[in-house]
């Protein structure tokens, strides 16, 4: 069943270009955006610790988030690139994460929903660098990357669902939906992931 709603949006090809004009470049922020997305989900652990009905989907998460970092990695390693000493901030996600709610169970289901949003460009972005490259073993990397990155756009709206009533998930995620299109729409084009 799917649980999370599509984008709004659609990437540009002036996005694609570029992260095929410079792939290297895309592969040092994808990785970057792996080791992030595994702390997302383990910092969802680490402040809601009460949630026990969706701890063990956050911890599978984050681990398969940080077997796709090290997938990323060898990736970098085969083409002799090196990880930066610095994590640089990411725009997009920096966008979303301001027009969160404040209070407790308000900003836990903005999280959530964060979370499927980020994922659900990360599908749609994966599955266009897929149909791009032309080297065999990235595109079936990139297509399974695309295939993941859609299982995790509903495993956090199936989270919220067990703590919101359907009609306040599915409202919110049609809002941040309209925000995310915003959002993306808005960044310069750079080959980075968002």
């Amino acid at each position: 069943m799917k649980y999370n709603l599509d984008i709004k949006v659609a990437s540009k090809k002036a996005w694609v270009d570029a992260v095929m004009a410079d792939f290297d470049q895309f592969l040092l922020d994808h990785a970057d955006c792996e080791r992030k997305a595994s702390s997302f989900a383990m910092g969802m652990v680490a402040k809601y610790p009460d949630r026990l009905e969706i701890i063990p989907e956050l911890i599978e998460t984050a681990i398969e988030e940080l077997e796709h970092f090290q997938q990323v990695y060898q990736l970098m390693q085969s083409r002799q690139l090196v990880l930066p000493n610095k994590i640089e901030e990411d725009p997009y996600v920096k966008a979303l994460l301001q027009l969160c709610h404040s209070g407790r169970e308000e900003r836990f289901l903005d999280r959530m929903l964060i979370g499927s949003v980020v994922e659900t460009r990360g599908a749609e972005r994966f599955r266009l660098v897929s149909e791009a490259l032309e080297d065999p073993d990235l595109k079936k990397f990139y297509k399974m990357l695309w295939t993941s990155e859609a299982k995790h756009g509903n495993i956090f709206v199936k989270m919220a669902l067990h703590y919101f009533p359907e009609k306040m998930v599915y409202d919110r995620l049609d809002w941040w939906m309209d925000r995310e299109g915003e959002i993306i729409d808005a960044l310069p084009i750079r080959p980075a992931l968002h």
